[in-house]
């Protein structure tokens, strides 16, 4: 599922009822029952409904489970699992948790080549060569949606192919007074826009970069980071991201884009089962982040599933569950539809009803694997292609300083390098 992932530096402050609603291990569970829990999240496209259909789809076929379902309070489920497990409540299955750090502690269940036979990238995540969470879909991390109306109101006729030109429709739009870039301050808003970034400044020139940054042959501080760095917070000292707007949570910064209070959204590819529900009016373009020299870069990570307590009290039917859930052609349809998710599951095909905004972000990420053009989404990889556990988190807080100016590039990129250290210790 989506994302991947963790809201900016935020900490979940959670009131006593919260964590009391999500106590595990009650003694109601019918005979002949086996119970797991199991963590998810809401946002606007993944409702309570769709989270219930798509447990009762498993649970049909396996009547022998039962679920009690836990929500994360915010975004943040990564932070939020950890307090369980300080707590001693440790769900039993996770979706869309980051395996860093759960897994090095022994927590997590780590698949077997024979369970992961049915997925097509089954080594993807690995840490220290081990699978931990099922890597069960595609995600381009970003494209960039834009208002087709108010680029045409800017007098904007082409889609920019470069760099420069994006800089320059941004400089039409604001003249326009129109906000180029609509953004928030969690990992899944302004951390899609600064990955669109290193994904051309960093990964086109170097695709092995996080690697070599775990062998001590780059560093934060190199010339390629600091200019990826440099870019974002020009685009806040030029207007063209309001440092304000940092304030947003993830479902403010989306609606906003959805309300027409800005021109640009850079986004996962997520965004388009929005789109494509009826109600919304929106004329919407898509586009690849472009790269200075204008190749064609799409950043993409294949990962997001379920994930599985290695302590779980019904161990067999929590992995029975995990495995049901994310093979199941409905579940893999609706995250299709719903949160435009690209199964990377064999012989997976998308429905044929699947909406034109969904198919037209397929159809880009098709032209970038025909092309070679795939890098991976800085900030949204995992496990051994991913930053030293609690980094990423370091990495998110740094967008929102260099947005509103708190700090500098070069005091951001010799922040990341101290906090990589610390973490390698």
């Amino acid at each position: 599922m989506r994302r991947r992932l963790l809201t900016l530096g935020m900490a979940v402050l959670l009131a006593a009822p919260t964590l009391a609603a999500c106590e595990v291990g009650e003694p109601n569970t019918p005979a002949g029952k086996k119970e797991i829990t199991f963590l998810v999240f809401e946002t606007p496209n993944l409702t309570p409904q769709y989270w219930d259909a798509a447990i009762k789809r498993v649970t049909d076929k396996h009547p022998d489970i039962t679920v009690k379902k836990l929500v994360s309070p915010d975004q943040d489920r990564t932070t939020y699992a950890k307090q369980l497990l300080s707590s001693g409540q440790f769900p039993d299955v996770m979706i869309a948790v980051s395996p860093a750090g759960f897994a090095e502690g022994g927590n997590l269940y780590a698949w077997t080549p024979e369970e992961l036979k049915d997925f097509q990238f089954p080594t993807n995540g690995a840490i220290k060569g081990k699978v931990y969470q099922l890597p069960a879909n595609t995600q381009t991390i970003p494209t960039v949606y834009y208002n087709k109306d108010l680029f045409a109101k800017a007098g904007i006729t082409g889609e920019p192919k470069t760099y420069a030109e994006l800089m320059s429709a941004a400089q039409k739009l604001k003249a326009n007074g129109i906000t180029p870039f609509v953004t928030a301050g969690v990992h899944d808003s302004i951390g899609p826009l600064w990955a669109g970034i290193l994904a051309t400044d960093v990964y086109a020139k170097n695709p092995n970069w996080m690697h070599d940054r775990r062998a001590g042959k780059v560093k934060f501080c190199d010339a390629e980071f600091k200019a990826g760095a440099t870019k974002l917070a020009d685009l806040a000292r030029q207007g063209y991201v309001d440092a304000k707007d940092v304030s947003r949570d993830y479902a403010a910064g989306q609606q906003a884009f959805l309300d027409g209070k800005g021109a640009m959204y850079a986004m996962g590819n997520w965004l388009a089962g929005e789109l494509d529900k009826p109600t919304t009016k929106l004329h919407v373009g898509q586009f690849a982040w472009p790269a200075d020299d204008g190749k064609l870069v799409i950043p993409a990570f294949t990962g997001g599933g379920l994930l599985v307590s290695a302590k779980a009290k019904n161990l067999d039917a929590a992995k029975t569950f995990a495995l049901g859930f994310q093979l199941d052609k409905g579940n893999l349809d609706n995250s299709a539809k719903a949160d435009g998710l690209f199964p990377a599951i064999k012989g997976y095909t998308p429905p044929s009803d699947v909406g034109a905004a969904y198919k037209l972000g397929y159809d880009l990420y098709a032209q970038g694997v025909a092309a070679n053009a795939v890098v991976p989404a800085f900030g949204f990889e995992a496990g051994d292609d991913g930053m030293l556990p609690g980094v990423t988190a370091k990495w998110d807080s740094s967008a929102v300083d260099l947005v509103t100016g708190k700090k500098t590039a070069d005091q951001v990129c010799a922040f990341l390098d101290a906090e990589w250290a610390k973490a390698a210790t």
